[in-house]
């Protein structure tokens, strides 16, 4: 499960401490191969994410988002607005996770979902 949220605040971040280990260096040889940033910042403090609900089902996940301790306090506030987006970063997150599913699409092998 590839989970995006909150992109284009900032260059991408990963939620590693809460993502598949193979997912999370998938991203990274993807992002080294497209010379796109990516980095880690972990959001434990802040709340859940969508892919969490995977996690009970050993449903391999992973969350792409842009937050950062400057980001943060954008979130769901009056400023969580439009004007907020910076397109740069939200283009540089497009063109990573479109080569990202790419990727993840040619070389990962399907698996079942634990019943």
């Amino acid at each position: 499960m590839v989970n995006l949220d909150t992109l284009g605040l900032s260059p991408s971040k990963v939620w590693v401490h809460r993502a598949d280990k193979n997912l999370v260096s998938a991203l990274g040889s993807v992002a080294q191969a497209l010379h796109l940033p990516a980095s880690e910042m972990d959001v434990e403090r802040v709340g859940s994410a969508d892919s969490e609900s995977f996690a009970g089902k050993h449903i391999p996940r992973v969350t792409i988002h842009s937050l950062t301790q400057n980001t943060l306090p954008i979130l769901h506030s009056r400023d969580d607005t439009p004007k907020q987006l910076r397109p740069d970063d939200y283009y540089d997150t497009y063109r990573l996770v479109s080569g990202y599913l790419a990727f993840l699409d040619e070389t990962l092998q399907p698996r079942t979902a634990a019943k």
